[in-house]
């Protein structure tokens, strides 16, 4: 068989590895769902560092895990990956009457509103029906706020939003001070909610602005532990001042 870029020759690629390869015929849902995980992770990490040839490969590996789940799927009659494109295409076309019916919106703001609307009327309980309790906690924060604020759930002015920052933070000093183990974690819960809120109403991303300076934090601390690696002297033998010094150069040249 030989590659091509056609999309029914990538499920016959899979149906074969299904039939052919013992460690793919050995494989179900469960066995693979963490390595779908792994694997929209690195195709995040890599648009991060704009390396589209990787981008590139790591979409494949998320499509191959769409094609392997429906090829699977399929073998127990449960849904085919022809199944799964035809749902996918009726919800997109359904959920844009602004592109493929009458309905007239005026912005984008405007699109999430019936977005959510829509979602509504297919029969969700809750506006925020939808967002999987295993997301990474800032990612669902975050999503849980947007999709409040499309039903007009929000601050009508910023400052309200900072006032409230400001509230859960002198909460949670002073759970630092008295509060028992429990209380504390709540009130630091509050803060973090508070302040991915007052970064969506900037149209700043949590999860990306945190990724972002974990990235940074790695690049200064890895610095710190090549400067006394010159030294040749363990880390933890720097002093906190020495380290301090390393940490500010390392901001200058990184």
């Amino acid at each position: 068989m030989q590659a091509s870029e056609k999309f029914e020759d990538l499920v016959t690629l899979v149906q074969i590895l299904r039939k052919e390869c013992p460690w793919d015929r050995k494989q179900t849902h469960e066995s693979i769902k963490d390595n779908l995980v792994e694997e929209v992770y690195e195709a995040l990490e890599a648009l991060e560092n704009n390396d589209f040839e990787e981008f590139k490969k790591e979409l494949g590996d998320l499509l191959l895990h769409v094609v392997f789940h429906s090829i699977m799927a399929n073998e127990k009659e449960h849904f085919s990956i022809e199944n799964v494109i035809y749902t996918l295409m009726e919800k997109l076309i359904r959920r844009h009457p602004h592109v493929f019916s009458n309905v007239i919106v005026e912005d984008e703001k405007k699109v999430s509103e019936n977005w959510e609307l829509i979602k509504k009327n297919e029969g969700k309980k809750s506006t925020l029906d939808g967002l999987p309790k295993p997301m990474p906690a800032l990612i669902r924060a975050q999503r849980m706020q947007e999709k409040a604020a499309n039903v007009g759930f929000d601050w009508p002015e910023w400052e309200q939003a900072w006032e409230k920052v400001n509230e859960e933070v002198e909460e949670f000093r002073q759970t630092l001070e008295h509060g028992q183990k429990e209380e504390q974690a709540n009130e630091y819960g509050d803060v973090l909610f508070s302040l991915v809120n007052m970064g969506r109403i900037f149209g700043l991303n949590a999860e990306d602005s945190l990724r972002k300076t974990n990235r940074k934090f790695e690049l200064r601390f890895r610095y710190i532990e090549s400067q006394a690696a010159k030294e040749n002297r363990p880390i933890k033998d720097l002093s906190l001042e020495e380290m301090d010094k390393h940490w500010e150069d390392a901001k200058k040249e990184l």
